[in-house]
C-alpha cells in the first residue's frame, strides 16, 4: 500500500479548556494536534437491487436472481462469502391512487440491500461494470478505507501526545518555570473517510450504459485523513 503522511501541528495554550477543570495552582493548557494521510487500499460497496411485479413471489424471485448472478462472479474479483453482505429483503405492494376511488393494486416490489468488500481496490471500476451487467439497480455508496486503521490511528494519537508534552515544555521554559505533573488529559480522536458516491448519490443502471464500448470510467481515489487532539493540563513548577 502506497502510504503518504503528513503531519500537521497545531499547539496553543489556553486559559480555560471545555469540560476540562483547571487547578487552582499554577498550570499550563495545551493542545496538541496530528494528521496521517494514507491512500486507501481497501473499498466497500454498498448496493441496491430491486424488481416490480404482478406478484410478490415473483418479484423476489427475480430478485434473489439478480443477486444469485452477482455472488456466482465474485470470485474473480478475489471476494469470499465472509467478504458480502446479502441477507436483507422485503417486499411491498404498489397502489395506483385514484381520487374518490378504491386504490388499485399495480404490482409488488421485492428489494435487497448488499455489501461487497473488495480487498483489491485496483478492481473496483470492473468490479461496478459486473454489478451493473449483473442488473444491480444501482451503486449507493462505496467506503474508501485502509487495511492499517489500526496501526495509524495509534501512529497518529503518539504523534499529537509527543508534540502536546514537546510544546509545554518549550512554552514552560520560555517563561522561566520547568513543566511538572499532569493535572488531566482529554483526548479527542477522529477518523475522517473520503469515500465515492458522497452524498448517497447513485450509479443508475441502464442498459445504454451496459452494453457501451466507451473507454472505462476512471475515478480518482480520495486520502484518508487520521487526525487527533490532545488536550492537556501540566502543573508548573519554579
Amino acid at each position: 500500500m502506497k502510504l503518504f503522511t503528513c503531519v500537521v501541528l497545531l499547539i496553543f495554550s489556553t486559559l480555560a479548556f471545555s469540560n476540562t477543570s483547571l487547578p487552582g495552582n499554577r498550570h499550563i493548557a495545551v493542545t496538541g494536534s496530528a494528521e496521517l494521510m494514507a491512500m486507501p487500499d481497501i473499498a466497500v460497496v454498498h448496493l441496491n437491487v430491486e424488481s416490480e411485479q404482478k406478484t410478490s413471489l415473483a418479484a423476489k424471485k427475480e430478485v434473489d436472481e439478480r443477486v444469485n448472478n452477482l455472488l456466482d462472479g465474485l470470485t474473480d474479483f478475489d471476494v469470499d462469502e465472509d467478504n458480502v453482505s446479502a441477507s436483507n429483503i422485503s417486499t411491498e405492494v404498489r397502489y395506483a391512487y385514484n381520487r374518490g376511488k378504491q386504490d388499485k393494486i399495480e404490482g409488488y416490489v421485492a428489494r435487497r440491500s448488499l455489501t461487497v468488500t473488495l480487498k483489491n481496490i485496483d478492481k473496483l471500476n470492473a468490479f461496478m461494470d459486473f454489478a451493473l451487467k449483473a442488473k444491480i439497480n444501482a451503486i449507493r455508496n462505496i467506503e474508501l478505507k485502509s487495511s492499517n486503521e489500526k496501526q495509524l490511528q495509534q501512529e497518529v494519537n503518539a504523534l499529537a501526545v509527543s508534540h502536546a508534552k514537546a510544546k509545554g515544555k518549550s512554552l514552560a521554559e520560555a517563561f522561566g518555570v520547568n513543566l511538572g505533573a499532569i493535572y488531566s488529559i482529554n483526548a479527542n480522536s477522529t477518523h475522517i473517510e473520503q469515500r465515492y458516491g458522497a452524498n448517497n448519490e447513485g450509479y443508475k443502471m441502464s442498459t445504454r450504459m451496459a452494453g457501451s464500448s466507451a473507454k472505462p470510467g476512471r475515478y480518482l481515489q480520495e486520502n484518508i485523513v487520521f487526525s487527533a487532539a490532545i488536550s492537556v493540563v501540566f502543573d508548573l513548577e519554579l
